[in-house]
């Protein structure tokens, strides 16, 4: 994600205390960290192969309409 114009506010003592994002800029932030929380959560988890996804996904498909794969 690229920011454009970042503003941020500043101490006389520091620079930069805090930054003032806009609400999608905070929004696509948030977005990203709840996928890295996700990640995060199912790293110990198996990988399953793309046809064992589909099986289960299709399993008790009894609408062909319904059959995506």
């Amino acid at each position: 994600m690229k920011f454009s114009q970042e503003k941020y506010i500043v101490d006389s003592d520091r620079p930069k205390t805090a930054v003032i994002l806009s609400i999608e800029q905070y929004e696509q932030l948030l977005e990203d960290l709840h996928d890295l929380a996700i990640v995060a959560e199912r790293r110990s988890e198996r990988p399953i192969s793309l046809a064992t996804m589909k099986a289960k996904l299709n399993h008790g498909n009894t609408h062909k309409d319904l059959d995506f794969w």
